[in-house]
Formats: structure tokens, C-alpha cells, sequence
């Protein structure tokens, strides 16, 4: 960011005001109080006429001209005071001494403007520490479907999911112990891109990844790492991945733009068995300590069928039972599942259940729906998702099943 001297400034408004044409005073009696006369600059110091009000009313009336004002300047007794409408009174007490009515009188004021930074995304799906959001509004991920039809099949696929054995109930795959819950990390759009290789290559994005040699591997079998990449807003994900010489050797990779819909070619793998993208359906604490997650939540089962659904694109089976689960099948918890007895973060992921559903995505425990690695969860809280069973939830139809 430019920062101004201040003798910069006592040079340009002691030349404006001993610059000011003849019958400037008349002029000033003219502008409307509230309303500034002059240009303003975007990015730099503007001499204008002020027709009077309060500091914050002239920043406002500045704002709306399209000066992002960081500060005001005036003379009194041959002296600069100025006001940073971002800095509590206390800091601008010299200035706002001034006025004691808290009004300004009519008359010329310098007034400094930069070019106002795009803040990060503060709505649904925003990723925090970045500029991004997880993908466009229209995105299958964001899909509500709490008023979608159930699907046909639906008793049938629950029957299915009941007589498999093991877990029956909803478990968070994460939680307090670090070891638990699949990490990511942040980079910035000018971070280096290092080469990694791949086992299933005719079936991954090739490198270079742009991924540090301390990325955080998910602990197990899996080691998924994931890296969202700020200003270029581009997802890159790995499976089955390790530190190798100067790069990283996986699995499979996979690279999603995230301001695109675009799905990975039919019959293509990612770093998940579904060919999704995985860091969509994790829970991750920010959101979920913002009160609403907006998309759906990962979810895994022991069997899956040889099928998916899209977004889906791969299946990671040989079982051809057509009421086994295929990739990408959409749950959703019932709408006449009583939630009054639920609080805090398990009351939000609950409630996103309902109302975006679960996504079959891999093969797994039953019933296990995925989070980020973070410390600040409480297991507490997230032990309330195992009393809820999974014959609280049917499913929705959101597309054709595809059969190779």
C-alpha cells in the first residue's frame, strides 16, 4: 500500500488553499451539507470542498463517490489534524477536539483514498484464509435436497445398508486427537510447483503440484493431502501420498477449479474412490462454529456397488447388487427426525444433513462422515451424532445411476 508524508500532504493543501480561485468561499456556501464538490481520486489525496456534517458522514458520502477513505485532514491554527475513520476515538481525539458539536463545518478538506482491497468471501461455502469459495452456487455439493423426492429404490438401499454388519449408527471421523480427520493447508497463488509422480497416472492430473514440502498427510493408509491454492482458487488432492526427493509421489492426484462445476471424465478416479473431490464433503470447524454448513458432508460405507451417480465418476467394486449404495449416492436425514435434543456442532452438522445430505464417496467404515483434522473440535459435542442411526435417513434421487 502507497503511505502518504505528512509533508506531503501540508505541501499539497497549503498550495490548494493558497491556490483556491477568487469567490471559493461563495462556492463553499453552496454545497449541500452531507455532499462533497470536487473529484476524488481512488488511489491518492483529493482536495475537495466539504458542505458540512459529521467525519463519518463525510467518509460515508465519500464512499459512495468511490474513495475507500483512510483519512481526513484539516488546518486549524496553521497545524494538520486528521481523522482515520478505521482507528477508535480515542486516536482521533486531536481531531475530533475540534468540533465539540461533532459536526463539521462547510469547507475545503483533503481526503486520502486507496483502492479498496476485495475482502475474502463471507457467505456460504467462503474457505477460510482465502479469497475462494467451495465452487459456484449451482454446484452438485451445494444442492439443497431437503425438498427433493425420494428416491424409488430408497427403502431397498436402506435395507441393504441395514444388513451390513458393523456400525449402524453416524460416527464423526474426526475430532480433538490430531490423528483422526483429514488435514489441509493453504498456499499462495505464487507458491512453487514441485513434480509428482503417480501409480494409477492414465487416471490423474499430472504435475506439477504446487504442493510444500511440509504439506500434512492425513495419519493411515490413505494419506490423502489436500492443498487449496489461494488467488488462483484451485483444489489439489492426492492420495496414497509421500515425500519423494524434491516432490511427492502418490496414488492418484486430481486438480478441481473451484469456480467450476466440471466433473473429472466418466470412469476416472481422483484422490477419492468416487472421483470427488474430497475437501467438499469435509466438515471443517470454521464453518461448522459459524452456525451453517452449506453443502453436503462425505460419508462412507463398507460395500458399495459396481455404479455411481454423478457428480461421481468412478465405482470401487465389483459387487453388482442394484441396492447396494453406488458412488455418489445422495442421503438425506429424515425431516421428521426430531433434533430439539441436539446442541451445539453436532446440532449444525444435523441440520446440514437434512437439508444437503450425505455423499456416498468411498469405501469405508458405515456410516463414517468426514471432517478436517482440527484440534478446536470438541469429541464431546460430536458424540451426539452416535445415537443418531442410520435408519434415520432415505435417499434422494439426484440423477441417473451409470453402470460400466
Amino acid at each position: 500500500m502507497r503511505r502518504l508524508r505528512l509533508p506531503t500532504l501540508a505541501a499539497l493543501l497549503a498550495f490548494a488553499l493558497v491556490a483556491l480561485p477568487p469567490g471559493a468561499a461563495d462556492v463553499e456556501a453552496q454545497v449541500a451539507p452531507g455532499t462533497i464538490e470536487g473529484q476524488l481520486a481512488a488511489d491518492g489525496v483529493s482536495l475537495v470542498q466539504w458542505g458540512g456534517g459529521t467525519p463519518q458522514e463525510l467518509v460515508a458520502a465519500a464512499d459512495a463517490l468511490g474513495c475507500y477513505a483512510t483519512s481526513i485532514w484539516v488546518t486549524r491554527d496553521g497545524r494538520f489534524r486528521g481523522y482515520a475513520p478505521a482507528s477508535p476515538d480515542f486516536a482521533n481525539q486531536s481531531f475530533l477536539s475540534l468540533f465539540p458539536g461533532g459536526a463539521m463545518p462547510s469547507g475545503p478538506v483533503l481526503v486520502v483514498c486507496i483502492v479498496r482491497e476485495q475482502a475474502p468471501p463471507t457467505g456460504a461455502r467462503s474457505i477460510e484464509g482465502t479469497s475462494c469459495t467451495l465452487f459456484p452456487d449451482d454446484n452438485a455439493w451445494a444442492q439443497r435436497v431437503d425438498e427433493l423426492p425420494a428416491h424409488p429404490n430408497s427403502d431397498r438401499y436402506m435395507t441393504y445398508l441395514e444388513g451390513l454388519s458393523g456400525n449402524q449408527f453416524l460416527h464423526a471421523d474426526f475430532g480433538e486427537n490430531p490423528d483422526y480427520g483429514i488435514p489441509w493447508t493453504v498456499v499462495p497463488s505464487n507458491q512453487p510447483r514441485v513434480p509428482v509422480t503417480f501409480d494409477y497416472e492414465d487416471e490423474s492430473d499430472p504435475g506439477p503440484y504446487p504442493i510444500p514440502a511440509d504439506a500434512p498427510v492425513e495419519a493411515g493408509s490413505d494419506a490423502h493431502v489436500i492443498v487449496v491454492q489461494d488467488g488462483d482458487c484451485e483444489l489439489y488432492e492426492l492420495f496414497a501420498a509421500e515425500r519423494q526427493g524434491a516432490g511427492w509421489h502418490a496414488g492418484s492426484g486430481a486438480v478441481f477449479d473451484l469456480d467450476s462445476n466440471h466433473l473429472r471424465p466418466d470412469g476416472w478416479t481422483s484422490a477419492d474412490a468416487a472421483g470427488l473431490p474430497i475437501f467438499a464433503g469435509l466438515a471443517r470447524y470454521d464453518e461448522v462454529a459459524s452456525g451453517r454448513v452449506e453443502h453436503a458432508l462425505r460419508v462412507t460405507f463398507a460395500r458399495t456397488q459396481r455404479a455411481y451417480i454423478h457428480p461421481a465418476t468412478h465405482y470401487a467394486s465389483s459387487v453388482t447388487d442394484p441396492d447396494a449404495p453406488p458412488m455418489g449416492l445422495r442421503l438425506r436425514l429424515r425431516s421428521d427426525f426430531d433434533l430439539s435434543g441436539y446442541t451445539g456442532h453436532a446440532r449444525v452438522l444435523l441440520e446440514a444433513m437434512r437439508d444437503y445430505g450425505l455423499i456416498v464417496a468411498d469405501n469405508g467404515s458405515n456410516w463414517y462422515v468426514s471432517g478436517a483434522t482440527d484440534p478446536r473440535w470438541n469429541d464431546d459435542d460430536l458424540n451426539q451424532l452416535k445415537s443418531v442411526p442410520g435408519s434415520a435417513f432415505e435417499v434422494v434421487d439426484t440423477g441417473e445411476r451409470i453402470r460400466p
